[in-house]
């Protein structure tokens, strides 16, 4: 079988850890198949990526660059990454599920004519066949698929182990696509970055989100004291965002964002379908919630049935008091 292909996704120079997660998850499958593993790396630029890369079982790393590339566009990614899996003829493409994943495994799969499983929890080799686990109906079910031709998989942050496994060697090859200004018709033109800087959600470790309990916007700050606590990003329900409490980038769920945290702490949060489709993978769910009839109970690995307003000051006191010890 051909060799193991992965995306590395990098913004500003640097690597997210979710495509540190997506290489990690390629050397195991590289070596379950007996087959080589290579990382691509897309931008302008490129700051000496390999050794990252190699600590985690690349052993050949593909930089892309071009002026061209020095943001994110469908149209100058799809286009470059193509020709560089065409070059390369891999028999798996693995990409991390983020923002930029979603929009460019799916675009990438519709030119190269290959079957992509988005948005996986699981990734195993099997008698010599790749399959590949994802959820389906909401979260409801989960689908077990197989691949004819090339694969192509979007794995979901957060849930895939990072495992060191340092490459004996890494060759690093340097790419510069032939792209045309003319074929790039969508480009970024100005980026405005919120003046708080905060974690985002879909890559934190540890998330404390607020729902409709919360009952007016100036109560967030109780969920900010937790999640500072706990050094955690702040999440929300739809129906906080809906309501103008928050800001749509900090929502979870099927209409927001799909996260799987080690820790996830739900506070005023009734638990609708659409909110569990995008939490229920979270290694450990605590709810606090007044209503011992909450949906969110049926879910969650602890759970305080209490008012949230007398709950979380009183967490918060507590987990600042041990972590000053």
């Amino acid at each position: 079988m051909a060799g193991i292909l992965v995306f590395a996704e990098q913004r500003n120079g640097s690597l997210k850890r979710a495509s540190l997660e997506a290489v990690s998850e390629g050397r195991r499958i590289a070596d379950a198949l007996g087959t080589s593993l290579s990382a691509v790396v897309v931008g302008a630029d490129l700051p000496p990526l390999a050794e990252e890369l190699a600590k985690y079982g690349a052993e050949r790393v593909v930089l892309v660059e071009s002026p061209l590339l020095s943001s994110y566009s469908s149209d100058g990614y799809s286009e470059a990454l193509a020709a560089v899996i065409g070059d390369a003829s891999p028999a798996v493409v693995l990409m991390p599920a983020t923002a930029m994943g979603r929009d460019l495994a799916p675009r990438l799969a519709g030119r190269l004519g290959a079957g992509l499983a988005p948005d996986c929890v699981d990734v195993r080799v099997e008698q010599g066949v790749l399959r590949a686990r994802r959820p389906v109906y909401s979260g409801k079910a989960f689908a077990t698929v197989e691949f004819m031709g090339l694969a192509m998989a979007t794995l979901r942050p957060n849930v895939f182990p990072l495992v060191e496994k340092p490459a004996p060697s890494c060759e690093v090859v340097h790419v510069s696509p032939g792209l045309q200004e003319l074929r790039i018709r969508a480009r970024v033109v100005r980026t405005e970055l919120p003046e708080r800087k905060e974690l985002d959600v879909a890559e934190a470790g540890k998330i404390v989100s607020g729902g409709r309990g919360l009952k007016e916007a100036r109560n967030f700050s109780l969920i900010r004291d937790l999640a500072e606590a706990l050094e955690a990003a702040v999440g929300a329900s739809r129906a906080a965002v809906d309501a103008g409490w928050i800001e749509h980038s900090h929502q979870v769920g099927q209409t927001g964002k799909v996260v799987s945290p080690t820790l996830y702490v739900a506070c005023g949060i009734s638990g609708a379908i659409q909110h569990l489709a995008g939490m229920s993978s979270s290694k450990v769910i605590v709810a606090i919630n007044k209503d011992p009839e909450a949906p969110i109970f049926k879910v969650c690995d602890y759970g305080i049935v209490g008012d949230l307003f007398d709950v979380l000051p009183k967490l918060t006191a507590e987990l600042r008091r041990l972590t000053s010890e």
